[in-house]
């Protein structure tokens, strides 16, 4: 068994989220970047000028890139052969309160009484057990108005693929610029009522620009993203071609009764990163 100290998961998660809440990931500025070049609204371009120059501020001035920080989401993978030195899952909070120290807390204690936790906990942490010795966490900040317009759906096992495509920008054209575009779509396709929105969640951990290893879903990804930049919501919601800048699915096996499609939606401010101990 290879031991890893609790002390140590605390003190990466903790400089981990300062990190993802100061710096924009490459492939995503990049992709802004990109969109720039392309999108043909004079005012969406402008939209992506000002989101471009909000990353660089934030990275010279040590400033969030937005207001809100969001709800920390860890992906937890650990290896069989790991053995955790302490508490692991009071590891995993402190690093979150240590990390949202000088960050706004988000966080309330219960959905009716809406009192602040103070420390942006409890984090919502998902735990797979894999082979090997390695722990590896992934760290998502996911901000509350692109979660706000999210949507689980059960499909009739028969829907084709454009009831599938219809639905997704259906819940695109729904949410306007409510989540603040351009967007990334995280689409869990397949599964069950709860594991669905697991999937899409876990697929905006895909970095922009890379392939769906699977050409059918690859194929199906780039006519969800060509359907959902027609809407002409555009950056901000100020028209064009950029509502998204990524659509990634995820796909699982399911019940032959059913076809769960969820839709994650997260805004322009994809904060991510990954952990490996």
């Amino acid at each position: 068994m290879r031991p890893i100290a609790a002390e140590l998961i605390t003190a990466k998660i903790a400089a981990a989220i300062v990190d993802i809440n100061l710096h924009l990931p490459p492939d995503v500025e990049r992709a802004l970047r990109e969109a720039e070049q392309k999108e043909t609204s004079t005012a969406g371009r402008s939209v992506l000028q000002k989101l471009l120059l909000n990353a660089q501020a934030a990275r010279a001035d040590g400033l969030p890139l937005c207001q809100d920080t969001g709800t920390c989401v860890v992906f937890l993978e650990i290896g069989q052969e790991v053995r955790i030195v302490g508490d692991l899952n009071e590891s995993i909070q402190s690093g979150v309160a240590r990390g949202y120290q000088s960050l706004r807390k988000s966080i309330v204690r219960d959905p009716l009484d809406r009192m602040n936790t103070q420390d942006n906990t409890p984090a919502v942490i998902h735990t797979e057990i894999v082979a090997g010795d390695v722990c590896k966490i992934n760290l998502l900040a996911k901000g509350g108005g692109a979660e706000n317009k999210s949507a689980l759906y059960m499909l009739r096992p028969t829907a084709d693929k454009n009831e599938i495509i219809a639905k997704i920008v259906e819940t695109v054209r729904r949410a306007d610029s409510a989540p603040c575009p351009p967007l990334i779509l995280g689409i869990g396709l397949g599964g069950t009522f709860d594991t669905a929105p697991l999937l899409a969640k876990k697929a905006l951990l895909r970095e922009i620009g890379g392939t769906h290893p699977n050409q059918n879903y690859a194929a199906l990804e780039k006519e969800i993203l060509r359907a959902v930049n027609k809407l002409n919501i555009g950056p901000a919601g100020y028209g064009g071609i950029t509502t998204a800048l990524a659509a990634h699915v995820q796909a699982a096996p399911c019940h032959i009764a059913s076809l769960p499609l969820a839709v994650n939606i997260q805004c322009h401010a994809a904060r991510h990163c990954e952990i490996v101990l």
